[in-house]
């Protein structure tokens, strides 16, 4: 466990050692710290801060040195925490983010979804929102719709036979509630952004074997606001364990398994861009997933297809859109401070 050992050993050294802790007769002292410490930190902040740095800087000291204070956190352990993340950052580039997948792992990413996708949503009939995920590409192949995601499966391909097996057409409609009264509208030339797993529980810039962009494409809708593509229904798989994030899963005694989900961004001019996943609802993690993006409203049902050679099964799905409103976009540019 390398470096995050380096953050448990302290503890379990001051636990263990003699005459240290509590014991039947005694309750050891909380040290005095200095009470003004905090107060000077926040007040170092000048008076030309960033609008929002200068907002959110101050509640962010306090739980943070808080949290110090109240596991009397040491130097030793901090600087493990500081390597953690050090570790995570050195790991990470275009095809894989570990700091990202840090924050999945700790729910900081679903909280900070849920917040956000709240925060501006104008209709409760709006699609709910899950996390992006570390995995995203951008500039996916935009395809024709009806056409299929998988390339170049062929019966060479160890995970052939589960490749057909759970081959799935996929199809629905991206819609407006911009018009309120709970209508909905079709949305023409909406962008329908896809990816996910092969069945062997690996996305292709992870695995060498898959072609460039498997399992990935873009797809605009057409008059109706209809988008249909190939695909394949999703599998469970673990999230990378090779790293810090999966080290501290192992310190946690947590298991690393997603439920089969297929990502999706839903993209429309005027619209509030939606970055969202949906879940097969045959999966055993569907409530039991490492990064604790699952919404009851993001399960699906996958149901027999009959008739068509391309796939064993189908789903239909609608997006629903909320519209873009100036305030938020201004708010998100002005957020954009690092």
């Amino acid at each position: 466990m390398g470096q995050l050992m380096q953050l448990v050993d302290p503890i379990m050294d001051r636990a263990m050692a003699p005459g240290q802790g509590a014991t039947k007769n005694r309750t050891p002292e909380k040290p005095q710290y200095d009470t003004d410490f905090t107060t000077r930190v926040i007040a170092a902040t000048g008076s030309k801060a960033h609008p929002r740095l200068a907002e959110i800087m101050p509640s962010l000291l306090r739980h943070l040195h808080d949290f110090a204070r109240e596991v009397g956190l040491t130097v030793a352990e901090w600087a493990s925490a500081i390597d953690l993340i050090n570790a995570c950052g050195k790991m990470s580039d275009d095809r894989r983010n570990e700091t990202q997948l840090l924050c999945d792992i700790l729910g900081l990413e679903s909280l900070v979804d849920e917040i956000t996708s709240k925060k501006l949503a104008t209709s409760t009939t709006e699609t709910p929102s899950a996390i992006l995920g570390p995995f995203y590409r951008n500039d996916a192949p935009l395809l024709p719709n009806g056409s299929s995601v998988v390339h170049n499966l062929t019966p060479s391909v160890p995970w052939y036979n589960q490749a057909v097996a759970d081959s799935a057409y996929v199809t629905g409609r991206v819609l407006s509630c911009a018009s309120g009264g709970g209508a909905r509208t079709p949305l023409r030339n909406a962008i329908v952004d896809v990816w996910h797993t092969a069945p062997n529980g690996l996305y292709e810039q992870q695995d060498t074997d898959q072609p460039e962009m498997n399992l990935r494409g873009r797809f605009a809708t057409d008059a109706d606001g209809r988008y249909s593509l190939y695909c394949l229904r999703p599998v469970a798989y673990p999230i990378p364990d090779d790293g810090p994030a999966g080290q501290l899963l192992a310190l946690l005694d947590r298991h690393p398994w997603r439920p089969g989900h297929i990502h999706f961004i839903v993209s429309a001019a005027g619209h509030r861009s939606l970055t969202t996943q949906i879940f097969d609802s045959r999966d055993e993690y569907i409530n039991n997933d490492s990064v604790f993006a699952v919404k009851e409203e993001l399960i699906v049902k996958f149901v027999p297809r009959e008739g068509d050679p391309k796939a064993k099964w189908a789903l239909e799905y609608d997006f629903v859109l909320g519209p873009m409103q100036e305030e938020v976009e201004e708010t998100d540019q002005s957020a954009a401070f690092l």
